[in-house]
């Protein structure tokens, strides 16, 4: 068993869910273990959600070579029970939330236990990056990182330290996160933005540098992203209505948008001027859009992608706020979160 190394110095338990991710396993396992400059000492934790794939196979692999690796079973299968029973399970006094489909810097644990001390913040982390192959993952990586799909958060600012809303994954004390509940077992998906929710509202404060390196690496197509956005509009209405309020004005954009048109497109079977205003809704937003692409193009450098990134910018937009209208729907009438858009892994 795992054991801090040195008396004083922090031990870090890094907590990862995982399901059915043969493909990606691996190559996160040797950047995990890659880690530098941790005096400490540090324990990987993934919690398992009964992978149908060679997951556990590979797993099981790399933890007979590595005593640092512990595999504890999460059969509720989502990601808040599998980051909760992880958290519960670490030995060590800092927890670091990491995602099994993305890389890390080899001082990416040695900058947050850093920044945590620095900062005195409840959570810290580093901004969104990306890193992509193949033509459909470098689109949604560029529209990733435009204001125009994703709105201003300060997350996507890969050069911007200072206090945020949100941070991408998390690192905290252990105590600090048990004393803020833990991760929302209710949400499948959104539940980092929840808990980062909650510890605003509770008077605590997050941190984010850029010396604290990921890479995430965005869905390879378009259906995926529609899927995974789709799952983000619709669980974002079920931390609205926990907390009476949103975390920023932005998440209601989209929907409010696409409402907005449905709205033009209905009154105009009656009042003309209504498809008036739907028609130029619909070239604002059509020429903002090509003016997103040309700068994202002209920021990643690859202009190949821009005849693409119109549609990239309308699949993040529609597919949230397709999602955050069913889910007010399904609020209005009482509906329990729908099994259609639950997810395993991520």
């Amino acid at each position: 068993m795992n054991s801090p190394k040195s008396v004083g110095l922090p031990f870090v338990s890094v907590i990862v869910p995982c399901f059915n991710e043969e493909h990606h396993i691996g190559k996160f396992l040797d950047s995990v273990f890659a880690q530098t400059n941790l005096p400490g000492g540090y324990e990987v934790i993934v919690a398992d959600g009964r992978s149908t794939d060679d997951s556990l196979a590979i797993l099981n692999r790399f933890a007979n070579r590595e005593s640092r690796l512990r595999i504890i079973d999460n059969p509720e299968r989502t990601v808040s029970f599998g980051l909760n029973r992880a958290v519960r399970a670490a030995m060590g006094s800092v927890i670091a939330r990491m995602d099994v489909h993305s890389e890390y810097a080899n001082d990416y644990l040695s900058e947050c236990l850093a920044a945590l001390e620095k900062s005195g913040a409840d959570n810290v982390g580093g901004p969104a990056r990306t890193k992509a192959v193949g033509y459909w993952q470098r689109a949604n990586a560029a529209a990733y990182q435009s204001r125009f799909s994703v709105g201003g958060a300060r997350f996507h600012d890969p050069s911007y330290e200072g206090f945020v809303d949100t941070v991408t994954y998390g690192c905290w004390y252990k105590q600090r996160l048990l004393d803020l509940g833990l991760f929302d077992e209710s949400l499948v998906r959104n539940q980092d933005d929840e808990l980062n929710l909650r510890t605003v509202l509770r008077g605590g404060r997050i941190w984010q540098t850029p010396r604290i390196r990921s890479w995430y690496s965005p869905r390879s197509s378009v259906t995926k992203l529609f899927r995974q956005y789709y799952q983000y509009g619709y669980w974002k209405v079920r931390v609205i209505n926990k907390h009476r309020r949103v975390a920023s004005f932005r998440h209601l954009v989209p929907a409010a948008a696409l409402s907005g048109a449905l709205v033009m497109l209905v009154a105009g079977y009656w009042w003309r001027p209504a498809l008036i205003a739907l028609g130029a809704f619909a070239v604002t937003y059509f020429g903002l859009s090509i003016v997103a692409a040309l700068r994202a193009g002209l920021r990643s450098r690859d202009w190949i992608l821009i005849p693409s990134l119109p549609l990239v910018f309308a699949t993040y937009h529609f597919s949230y706020s397709l999602g955050f209208l069913r889910a007010l729907t399904d609020s209005i009438w009482g509906r329990r979160a729908r099994s259609s858009v639950t997810q395993l892994s991520r």
